[in-house]
């Protein structure tokens, strides 16, 4: 049997992105959804949003991108991934990234 969906934000790295794809309220309404999250260390600062904060939401803060994309099933992204992030799939694992169409 598995266990509740583990949903993982790495901070951005694409160049001149400074957003997080998941705010406090968003870890509150997973956590009630009976997930579980997985926040990288500083993923929010250039958001003025301190791990504080969603430790106090409830995610678990770790300290590398590649403990958020070895552990979670689902990884949340603003900006696609990165050439230097492909090493990170694997079958199973869901990315989700938002769509910027206005460009």
């Amino acid at each position: 049997m598995a266990g509740p969906l583990l949903v993982g934000v790495p901070t951005e790295i694409k160049a001149d992105e400074g957003r997080v794809a998941i705010t406090p309220d968003g870890v509150r309404e997973l956590l009630h959804a009976g997930a579980e999250v997985l926040i990288q260390t500083d993923a929010g600062t250039d958001s003025s949003i301190p791990d504080d904060d969603y430790r106090r939401a409830g995610a678990t803060i770790v300290a590398t991108a590649a403990e958020v994309w070895e552990r979670a099933g689902l990884v949340c992204k603003v900006k696609e991934p990165q050439a230097s992030e492909f090493g990170h799939f694997r079958p199973g694992l869901v990315v989700f990234t938002y769509l910027h169409l206005a460009a």
